[in-house]
């Protein structure tokens, strides 16, 4: 019934947005036009600012405009990276319709987010770029050009994954034109950043072209004792070998120093009141000069662009990535108290680990047109192996006043020599798919694609152990000379599952199926851009526990083993608005979501909100550049966080409270900027949580939450040519 209620408010928006933008009153850009009289599509890739993106590579790996995929995909250009004032990736994405970022607080390992319920996959130029855990480095966003989010299931084209999509992002590539910055900024913090970008022809036919984006960063952050540090230097260089022939190759290597800024804090004290007051969001549970979170990083990506005739192109992407990571840490655990209600006991972790992978996916794009039907077809293979080792030794932290800290109490902590050199383990995953995007008749796509795939994790000292899965989906989409584009589509995932259930069977990966109906629109003559979509998804095969029959079932292997019969279902409603006049840009989006466990055996859990999960979000972004001031920008923005649960259900038996989910309170931030551009020089002056507001983002039914960032304010110069 409240889906049924929201159809009918989108159909009324959706009548209301395209009566006005088809009014008299809109500005038309000759440069802007998606379908003339004569049937001649000409269709652009960015605004005249540069701040919205028509086209994206993630939906269809290949270059499709968004108006013409039967999917929720946004886009993220460099403009409007730099115009949001965004020091992470983390916090590039936060007005995107139906992401959450920063769910577990302001965390310096790395960007986190929740899309549609779960957290994404993250990839890196179409590869996949995390494996294993905590051994990465945080990717700087002024190395990217562009950063496209693909929600819902997309394992056809990408392989195995959640339910939540992909974060693709998109590196700096080198350009014929020479241009270039450099950009120096101070911020709170004692936050000091210098970096540079230049690219252009290195010889006279611009056959070669090359790239260097390099970064120096010394900072703080809002946790004490723990700096955000980091260096940069990405070269890259493109070579055209022949009319033809395309290559360019990516190098990056990058290092950053920081240290443990999201602690296990506990309910009391945080979302519920303690007797010796609130916990500062600036507390740090570790111990200086014992901490760190070191990690260092280089890759190298080769990419070949091959035109074989007029209709056929060949293209291979090929990744190499070598990371390492130290890690010292002391976290308090459990998160509770001890029995002065202040006092936490804490256990200390140092590790050191590795990871190399070789990332690759080869494809063959083809356009066959059979009558009136355009065929444009991927057929793909892509392949991964990667070696993750985590060395790790355990020790006692001690513990901690939390209201008041005493740091170096504590003897005997962890060393390198105290580190296990555990088994390390290879992962590997080949997957061929095909992908047919058919128009026809210039205003029907039906876009179809199927894949299939072998996961196989293999262990330094155990047997290896391969998975299979079929995936697959369906849109289809309407194109009206209006530039209204309505579409509906259905797709799937998996992600693999390591381990025997309870009767010894081996696990299946888990699944997922979503569908999804939306509308796109992008008004003629305009550099308008709206989307709005609604998505049905479930995932099955979630392990839980035995239930009472099976419990007892004399085929039971392990009475404390899982089976998989576990289920969670996510629907809701997606709008996202990127408009753009003359003077005024504006980046709207609103997101109603509702994730639950709707099947599972264990006790509290079926019925339970997913956690971290907020069940509304809102959030607009106005940039103003008054024409008769000529230079002058000013940007504010707000964010609206519904409330969020702990992902535990409500449990009573005979009127009597087992169990009462936590839920964080909703939040509004305000975010502003204004600059001033003369010549080559902009110069501007930005902020995040302009009212420094202490925020919850979640709490956890194990016992913890996490602070949201608190005021974060840049100062910049930018050097243009």
């Amino acid at each position: 019934m409240q889906l049924n209620r929201i159809t009918t408010r989108l159909s009324v928006l959706s009548l209301t947005l395209y009566t006005l933008f088809n009014a008299s009153t809109v500005i038309a850009r000759d440069e802007v036009i998606t379908k003339e009289d004569q049937d001649l599509e000409v269709i652009t890739v960015k605004s005249q600012r540069g701040l919205i993106s028509y086209m994206s590579a993630s939906g269809a790996k290949s270059d499709v405009p968004i108006i013409e995929t039967p999917l929720s995909v946004s886009v993220l250009t460099q403009e409007r990276i730099e115009d949001l004032g965004a020091l992470t990736v983390q916090d590039a994405i936060g007005y995107v319709a139906g992401l959450y970022n920063g769910p577990y607080g302001v965390d310096t390992r790395g960007d986190w987010s929740v899309i549609r319920g779960v957290s994404p996959v993250q990839y890196l130029d179409g590869l996949k770029s995390l494996y294993g855990y905590y051994n990465n480095v945080r990717t700087n966003p002024y190395a990217l050009s562009q950063i496209e989010i693909l929600k819902g299931p997309s394992s056809v084209l990408y392989g195995q994954g959640s339910i939540g999509g992909i974060v693709n992002l998109v590196s700096k590539k080198p350009e014929a034109e020479t241009s270039g910055q450099l950009w120096g900024q101070v911020g709170n913090y004692s936050r000091k950043q210098v970096a540079g970008d230049i690219t252009g022809a290195l010889n006279d036919d611009a056959s070669l072209q090359g790239r260097v984006v390099g970064l120096w960063r010394d900072s703080d952050t809002q946790t004490d004792y723990v700096p955000d540090n980091s260096m940069v230097f990405s070269p890259s260089l493109t070579w055209y070998a022949a009319q033809d022939t395309k290559i360019t190759l990516l190098t990056n290597w990058q290092k950053n120093e920081s240290g443990t800024s999201t602690s296990f804090l506990p309910h009391s004290g945080t979302i519920l009141e303690n007797e010796n007051g609130q916990i500062p969001s600036n507390r740090f549970v570790s111990e200086p000069g014992f901490d760190r979170y070191d990690t260092e990083q280089a890759s190298v990506t080769a990419i070949l662009e091959q035109n074989i005739n007029t209709d056929w192109q060949f293209k291979l992407a090929a990744r190499y990535t070598d990371s390492h990571a130290d890690y010292h840490t002391i976290y308090g655990w459990p998160p509770k108290y001890l029995d002065d209600g202040r006092t936490v006991s804490r256990v200390a972790y140092i590790s050191s680990a590795d990871s190399r992978a070789i990332a690759s996916d080869a494809q063959f794009h083809g356009n066959v047109v059979t009558g009136n039907i355009e065929h444009s077809i991927v057929v793909g293979l892509d392949y991964q192996n990667a070696y993750t080792d985590n060395d790790s030794a355990y020790g006692v932290g001690g513990t901690l006043d939390l209201f008041s800290p005493e740091y170096g109490q504590v003897d005997n902590l962890p060393t390198l020599e105290d580190v296990v050199d555990y088994d390390s383990s290879k992962t590997y995953q080949t997957g061929l798919y095909i992908q047919d995007s058919m128009k026809i008749a210039q205003q029907w796509i039906i876009s179809a694609a199927l894949r299939r795939d072998k996961a196989t994790t293999n262990p330094q000292n155990g047997e290896p152990e391969s998975q299979y899965a079929t995936t697959g989906r369906l849109g289809l989409m309407y194109l009206f000379d209006s530039g209204v584009s309505p579409y509906a589509s259905y797709s799937e995932s998996f992600e693999p599952l390591l381990g025997s259930d309870a009767f010894g069977n081996a696990f299946v990966p888990k699944t997922g199926e979503q569908v999804e109906a939306g509308i796109k629109y992008q008004p003629a003559g305009t550099e308008h851009l709206l989307t709005a979509a609604l998505y049905h998804i479930v995932e099955q095969n979630r392990t839980t526990s035995l239930n009472a029959d099976q419990a007892t079932d004399s085929n039971v292997i392990d009475p404390n083993g899982q089976v998989q019969q576990g289920e969670v279902t996510v629907k809701g409603l997606e709008l996202e608005a990127q408009l753009a006049w003359q003077s005024v840009d504006v980046y709207a989006s609103y997101a109603y979501s509702d994730g639950y466990v709707s099947q599972s055996n264990t006790l509290g859990e079926k019925g339970a909100t997913l956690a971290a999960l907020p069940e509304q979000q809102a959030s607009i972004w106005t940039t103003w550049r008054p024409e008769n001031m000529h230079g002058l920008k000013v940007g504010f923005g707000a964010r609206y966080v519904g409330e969020t649960s702990d992902g535990s259900a409500y449990v009573s038996i005979d009127n009597v409270v087992l169990n009462d989910p936590i839920k964080t309170d909703d939040f509004t931030l305000f975010d502003a900027m204004i600059g001033y551009d003369f010549e080559k020089y902009s110069l501007s002056l930005q902020a995040q949580n302009i009212t420094d507001k202490t925020v919850i983002t979640s709490c956890l039914a194990r016992g913890d939450c996490f602070y949201g960032q608190r005021r974060t304010v840049s100062a910049n110069v930018r050097y243009k040519f």
